[in-house]
């Protein structure tokens, strides 16, 4: 990717996925959040039960290569599934999402 001067938008929006494959996440986007890493540098979120999925930053959660680093597809599958139902329970309060 190579960035474009003068093409920079923003736009407004209530809720925002980002869905990448690569083999580590960009320190960029993570610093950008402000989010804490481990000590591979992917962003730092637990899988518990209550609460997975969860950055140390309020409303953020990050899922497969972006919390575990370059992975198998189907680690990432699972992943996001879980964090879906993570981001349900949430916002609702509570969610039928299977885990």
């Amino acid at each position: 990717m190579t960035e474009v001067p003068g093409t920079e938008q923003i736009l407004k929006a209530d809720l925002v996925l980002l869905a990448m494959g690569f083999v580590s996440p960009v320190a960029a986007v993570l610093e950008a959040f402000d989010v804490e890493k481990d000590g591979r540098g992917n962003a730092r979120a637990s899988t518990d039960f209550m609460g997975g999925y969860a950055t140390s930053v309020d409303k953020v959660f990050a899922a497969g290569d972006m919390r575990r680093g370059q992975s198998l597809v189907v680690w990432a599958i699972r992943e996001g599934r879980q964090a879906a139902r993570a981001v349900d329970e949430f916002l609702m309060g509570s969610s039928d999402l299977p885990r």
